[in-house]
């Protein structure tokens, strides 16, 4: 466990380097927080009590979606890239000869990441939002921390869903399109564009069962106090039993692709 320990501290240092992007990042993500953030005010003005939220809370939604969107990679940017072009070029080959578990380094190094994102890119643009908006914020730590084991939580289902999804590329020799198609799945399923509490009827229902609901509109509810008591497990057992199906599911693929390893050019 020590070796993945240092996988995941050589991840969160790899996206410390990069501080004008990270900078760069954090002004992008506040500046969306603050259209988006306007944009639901005049909506909820319209609609109060929409989605069971009141405006504060609406408006609170949305700064935590820009604090968890690079945090829970809902559109890319973690390891998903590197190892679909360490798949496509046969490199992955080097990687099956390493004396470490392939999903499990992969799975240390996007949680090093995601931590970097949450302390850079997370806390300052939630920050902003706290600073121009009245937020529906708790005062509780043990609120706090539940939501930060809800992230946990949402960031082991993120991964698992997009190292499946990088594994196609065994087959496809290009999982840029499937990637893609996950990252839209990600946007709209995980409330990132309205809480998935707005959503009509079956459609609503069917998102709220669907593991990209673990990435944002699960731990957002937590931190709103949504969420408490018997309803708080029931939702870290939500995201659990996602996480391990999902897990499941990559180690299987996993283990039938690296049987048929197709070196590309060499």
């Amino acid at each position: 466990m020590r070796l993945y320990g240092l996988v995941a501290a050589g991840g969160f240092r790899r996206f410390a380097t990069y501080r004008l992007a990270t900078a760069a990042g954090v002004f992008t993500n506040t500046v969306f927080g603050f259209i988006v953030a306007y944009t639901y005010i005049a909506l909820w003005d319209e609609r109060p009590q929409l989605g069971g939220y009141d405006v504060s809370q609406a408006v609170t939604y949305v700064w935590i979606g820009q604090g968890l969107l690079m945090t829970c990679a809902l559109m890319g940017g973690g390891f998903e890239d590197e190892l679909v072009e360490r798949i496509r070029t046969g490199d992955i080959a080097v990687d099956l000869y390493r004396p470490a578990d392939l999903q499990l380094w992969w799975l240390a190094a996007d949680l090093g990441r995601a931590a970097f994102h949450l302390l850079a890119r997370g806390a300052a643009p939630l920050a902003a939002g706290a600073l121009a908006f009245d937020l529906a914020l708790p005062g509780s730590v043990l609120t706090w921390l539940a939501f930060l084991v809800a992230v946990a939580l949402g960031v082991v289902v993120s991964f698992a869903v997009r190292f499946v999804m990088a594994l196609s590329a065994f087959w496809l020799m290009d999982g840029a399109g499937v990637l893609q198609i996950s990252w839209l799945a990600a946007l709209f399923f995980s409330g990132m564009l309205l809480p998935l509490n707005v959503f009509p009827g079956a459609l609503g229902e069917v998102a709220r069962m669907l593991p990209w609901s673990s990435l944002l509109q699960v731990p957002a509810d937590v931190l709103l106090g949504e969420v408490t008591g018997w309803g708080l497990a029931r939702a870290y057992a939500f995201q659990a039993g996602w996480a391990a199906v999902l897990l499941c599911a990559g180690r299987m693929l996993q283990t039938v692709a690296t049987r048929r390893v197709v070196v590309q050019g060499g």
